[in-house]
């Protein structure tokens, strides 16, 4: 656990959020500033600080996340229409908290991913 990581400091409890799913080794809660009307975020409770930082021995963290996510869009009413899963990977991608996070995105139309 980062004492300085706002996503720890959510998992520990220390800063208050809106959980929608517990498990042992990731937390779900509602983003602050969602971008759909369901926009929830998956991270793992012990600290990893990206994409980029994950190592072979992250698999089953990985698989947790994409699980949970799954859990999450059932139970928030978009399995079945369909969701995004976002891990967005350095500033250029919109990433500002450095703590492994998916975001699960959903509950309207979405139009194609951007293209450069």
């Amino acid at each position: 656990m980062d004492s300085e990581c706002l996503f720890c400091k959510i998992v520990s409890g220390d800063i208050p959020s809106t959980p929608v799913l517990d498990r042992e080794a990731v937390y779900a809660f509602r983003d602050i500033h969602p971008s759909a009307p369901v926009h929830v975020l998956v991270v793992p409770k012990r600290h990893v600080a990206d994409v980029r930082s994950i190592e072979i021995e992250h698999g089953a963290l990985l698989v947790e996340m994409i699980d949970a996510a799954r859990e999450v869009a059932l139970a928030e009413g978009v399995g079945e229409s369909g969701y995004r899963l976002i891990f967005n990977i350095g500033p250029d991608a919109g990433q500002t908290v450095f703590h492994l996070h998916l975001h699960v995105v959903g509950g309207a139309p979405m139009g194609p991913v951007a293209r450069l």
